[in-house]
């Protein structure tokens, strides 16, 4: 069966101060070396013989819950015949990695297991898609926008969440980022006044003007069916690892590995791309907006 793992992804949920799951790192190496184990037709037992392991020592690495170090990576995948050098390097220099490794580390006690999870998972995508149906995405916020978006957010310290906004935000200088931006979000009245708009609307023309960067506005006029279920951020890797997709909701979110739900998620996400203005008449529109403003 395809691994599953859903979990709140939510960026105002309470401190954590320790891991009360492994990391998602040592998951996501877990979850891979499962999917060759499976597709090889090993049993779990006999998989765990070889390596010369306990059944619960195996187990506990597929879970997540046992670090495998990069030459038992390479061994583990000998003796299961898995023909996929690239996959194998990559998941061994995974595996290899401290899991306390990347700028989020210092917020590791100030924000919930989930979130930081999220997080470390799209500084590794090589293509992330987003959809909201209310507001500009994160990712392509401008800092007075940001601000004001954690302004009332039920949070303990929304200085560290509006940091690390602003910190996830250097991805796009590698991954290839789509956005899809509700018209309505130029709707948005602030009590800072209408500098604060000039501002993100000219971070999204900067933004589209970046070769990895496609900006799409969802007009006025989309039917009201399209994006209407909420917001939704794909994410895909290198080979070998699989995609993720999030959801958000009122609790915070989730995410999941499910090959069905992510296929879903993506048909989603091209249906509300197809309603959506293509890329030149969307900076059209950007610039029509920011000149409304200066008027």
């Amino acid at each position: 069966m395809p691994m599953v793992t859903m979990t709140q992804a939510c960026e105002t949920a309470p401190m954590t101060q320790s891991r009360a799951t492994p990391s998602v790192r040592r998951r996501r190496v877990g979850a891979q070396l499962r999917r060759w184990r499976e597709g090889m037709g090993v049993p779990s037992g006999d998989a765990a013989r070889a390596m010369g392991w306990s059944q619960a020592r195996f187990s506990r690495v597929e879970r997540g819950y046992y670090r495998i170090g990069r030459d038992e990576v390479y061994d583990l995948c000998g003796k299961l015949d898995v023909d996929d050098p690239k996959g194998v390097e990559e998941v061994a220099r995974v595996a290899e990695e401290p899991t306390n490794k990347g700028w989020w580390a210092p917020y590791a006690a100030k924000v919930s297991e989930a979130y930081l999870d999220f997080v470390e998972l799209e500084a590794e995508a090589e293509t992330i898609r987003i959809q909201h149906p209310k507001v500009v995405p994160g990712l392509v916020q401008a800092p007075g926008y940001v601000r004001e978006m954690h302004s009332s957010a039920r949070s303990n310290d929304p200085e560290s969440l509006i940091a690390i906004r602003l910190a996830r935000q250097e991805v796009l200088s590698r991954a290839k980022f789509h956005g899809l931006v509700p018209e309505s979000a130029f709707h948005a009245r602030f009590e800072s006044g209408p500098a604060l708009m000039r501002d993100q609307l000219r971070k999204l023309l900067d933004a589209s003007e970046m070769s990895n960067v496609t900006i799409q506005i969802l007009p006025l006029t989309a039917h009201p069916s399209y994006g209407s279920n909420g917001a939704m951020t794909i994410l895909t890797f290198r080979h070998p690892w699989t995609p993720v997709a999030s959801v958000d909701n009122p609790m915070g979110g989730s995410h999941t590995y499910d090959p069905e739900q992510v296929a879903y998620l993506e048909a989603e996400f091209d249906n509300i791309a197809s309603a959506a203005l293509p890329v030149d008449k969307s900076r059209d529109l950007l610039n029509k907006y920011l000149e409304g403003l200066h008027k």
